[in-house]
């Protein structure tokens, strides 16, 4: 018999947009499904009782009460819920990381349109140059992808350069370029003028942000979320580094041979100028 994460996940695809916001609920608070009636799931997943409803009887249950009580005799049998998510057990600090962390991974996992991701990676492979542009805590992640997107294909720039204005940067971007500009909270003013300033040179931009920055999407040809939940204080970005190296990753995919032969030239380089340890 199939836990009902599993069935969540077999069935995620064919799920309406509204079925979809109570699954990632479910995956984001599995202990929730033991201490929550239906009404209480729809109100906390921001959907009708009736959207509830139709979810679990499209994954097999009679009623919302007779997977409640699957879960329920499961959990007493000792059979963990979710796969991974009870693996670092009880209430500390490190438990409740690790289970923020799992919840941010697989909700933009979840959330990404395969569609838009896909042109994205075609923008990037045709683009004469890829700019990147990062501020604050964004900076981090946008140069970590500078470094891996250029080891597939020339022509990628972090702007702008220490100490550095953008204007000079930013004049010679055209439609033939692509900019992805990496802006999470908490964003700096200049964000929103910026990419205004980009639009109107028709300069084709993918924004990487939280899921919450929706206002600064119609400026943007693209968007990419990542969450950065946090039990504590500080925002955190293990999804949007795992959102780059997909990224990454898929552009190496998509430009498989020119990709494959940067990389060995770069390797060679590095043994020519004694760059790295060998090991």
């Amino acid at each position: 018999m199939k836990q009902i994460d599993e069935r969540l996940r077999s069935h995620y695809a064919a799920l309406t947009p509204q079925e979809q916001r109570v699954a990632d609920f479910i995956f984001d608070h599995p202990d929730h499904l033991m201490s929550h009636n239906s009404a209480e799931l729809a109100r906390l997943s921001g959907v009708s009782k009736a959207t509830v409803s139709r979810l679990f009887r499209r994954l097999g249950y009679a009623s919302y009460r007779g997977m409640r009580d699957e879960v329920r005799a499961l959990r007493q049998s000792g059979l963990p819920l979710t796969d991974n998510r009870d693996a670092v057990e009880g209430n500390t600090l490190l438990a409740r990381h690790y289970k923020q962390e799992m919840a941010n991974l697989t909700q933009w996992v979840h959330q990404i349109d395969a569609a838009q991701f896909g042109e994205v990676i075609a923008a990037l492979a045709a683009a004469r140059r890829v700019c990147l542009l990062g501020f604050r805590n964004s900076y981090p992640v946008a140069l970590h992808l500078r470094q891996q997107l250029l080891q597939i294909r020339p022509g990628v720039q972090l702007v702008p350069q220490p100490g550095q204005t953008l204007s000079e940067e930013l004049v010679d971007l055209t439609a033939d370029d692509v900019v992805i500009f990496v802006a999470f909270r908490r964003r700096p003013r200049a964000v929103r003028a910026l990419l205004a300033q980009l639009q109107a040179q028709q300069v084709p931009v993918v924004l990487v942000c939280e899921p919450q920055a929706a206002s600064l999407l119609p400026l943007a040809r693209w968007h990419l979320a990542a969450p950065l939940d946090s039990v504590s204080a500080f925002d955190a970005y293990s999804a949007a580094m795992s959102l780059a190296n997909l990224l990454s990753n898929a552009l190496l995919h998509h430009l498989l041979a020119s990709g494959r032969q940067r990389i060995h030239q770069i390797a060679d380089l590095y043994g020519d100028l004694d760059e790295l340890e060998q090991r």
